[in-house]
């Protein structure tokens, strides 16, 4: 990459709310983006705005990454445009809300396949190109989840403990190559994560929401400062430090109470 040429990010789950503030504020940073999805027109509505909005090239490439193979794929077709890649925002990834024994097995699987197996894949791909260049970024997006076991979410938290313990590994592992690799993890936000967990929160719950934009920046400023984690929110961060001084199954009955609610019908 020459001096002073603009920079290549690629962002996963591009579209939706998380996803989108990354774009924006990337975006406003000056970075040229490679934004992902499942759905090419909401992509396509994504990239013309953020072209007309900020005067940058946006690339966009749908991908299911439930879908075997996908990962390949997406990183063949940033390798054909000759993009390089410097950030990685790893922000693909969703929840499912209900007792596990209930859940369908096909939408547990997809879950896995997403939070886990595709954000490992995908970083194993950028990483190890940036590993040798000599440079990069790497954010991975988990959540406070991460921190105890949530009765309702069994699998979403545990994926999301996966991330949590990835990630300060790799920023161990790769910190000498002078790539950083930054784990975000957000408490409850507002985006569409409920809708599509099948979930209604209780009034506590939804009291507490964050917006996604401070969340995003929050995230960025930790990754370019080169920090290995960062928990955005004061509430959350006590949250978080105060999973160290209970025991498992008394965090698991707190957040059970906290986050319980009845599923969302239809």
């Amino acid at each position: 990459m020459a001096d002073g040429a603009p920079k290549w990010a690629l962002v996963t789950g591009a579209t939706g709310g998380l996803g989108r503030a990354f774009c924006e504020a990337l975006a406003r940073r000056g970075y040229n983006l490679v934004v992902s999805a499942r759905h090419a027109a909401h992509l396509e509505e994504l990239a013309e705005a953020l072209r007309s909005g900020h005067g940058v090239e946006i690339a966009v490439e749908p991908a299911d990454l439930t879908a075997i193979g996908a990962v390949q794929a997406l990183k063949r077709a940033v390798d054909a445009r000759g993009i390089v890649i410097e950030t990685l925002i790893n922000n693909a990834g969703f929840g499912l809300h209900g007792r596990f024994h209930a859940q369908p097995a096909e939408a547990v699987g997809g879950m896995v396949a997403v939070n886990v197996g595709a954000l490992t894949e995908l970083t194993h791909a950028f990483a190890a190109d940036m590993a040798e260049r000599g440079g990069g970024h790497v954010l991975l997006v988990a959540s406070t989840a991460a921190f105890q076991p949530i009765p309702g979410y069994a699998v979403y938290a545990a994926s999301k403990a996966y991330v949590l313990s990835f990630a300060h590994a790799l920023h161990e592992e790769l910190r000498r190559r002078k790539v950083v690799v930054t784990v975000l993890c957000p408490g409850p936000t507002e985006t569409d994560f409920w809708a599509r967990a099948g979930h209604i929160l209780k009034w506590g719950a939804r009291a507490d929401l964050m917006q996604p934009e401070p969340v995003v920046d929050e995230g960025l400023r930790a990754l370019y400062a080169g920090r290995p984690a960062v928990v955005t929110g004061l509430a959350n961060r006590i949250m978080a430090f105060s999973t160290r001084l209970a025991p498992r199954s008394l965090q698991a009955k707190a957040a059970e109470v906290f986050m319980g609610s009845r599923k969302k019908k239809g």
